[in-house]
C-alpha cells in the first residue's frame, strides 16, 4: 500500500485561498479558448482547466511553478491531486451549517 503523500496531509477546504477567478480558466479566457473543468492551485488560488480541455493549464501552471497541489472546483468535486507524486486524494466533507435560534 502507498504511504499518503505529504502534500495532502490533512487538507481541508479552508486550506485553499479564493479562487483567483471565479468559475474560468485565466489563460483560456486570454486566449479565446474553452475548458472541460476548472482546477484550483493550493499555493496561489490559480485557476486552470483540466487535462481533458484542449490548453492543460491547471497542469501547465504545476509545470510553471512546481505549486504541487490543485483540488478540481465543479460542483461536488472534492477531489485534490498531487503533481509531485501523482496521487489523488479527497477532501473532508464541509461540516453542515447549524443554525442556532435565539
Amino acid at each position: 500500500m502507498n504511504k499518503p503523500c505529504e502534500h495532502l496531509k490533512n487538507l481541508a477546504e479552508d486550506s485553499f485561498p479564493p479562487p483567483r477567478t471565479q468559475n474560468l480558466c485565466e489563460e483560456c479566457i486570454k486566449e479565446g479558448t474553452t475548458w472541460v473543468a476548472l482546477r484550483e492551485c493550493l499555493t496561489c488560488g490559480h485557476v486552470g482547466c483540466c487535462d481533458s480541455s484542449p490548453g492543460r493549464h491547471a497542469t501547465q501552471h504545476f509545470h510553471d511553478t512546481q505549486h504541487p497541489v490543485m483540488r478540481s472546483i465543479m460542483p461536488r468535486d472534492r477531489w485534490t491531486w498531487c503533481y509531485v507524486h501523482e496521487v489523488a486524494g479527497n477532501l473532508p466533507p464541509t461540516p453542515p451549517v447549524v443554525e442556532r435560534k435565539t
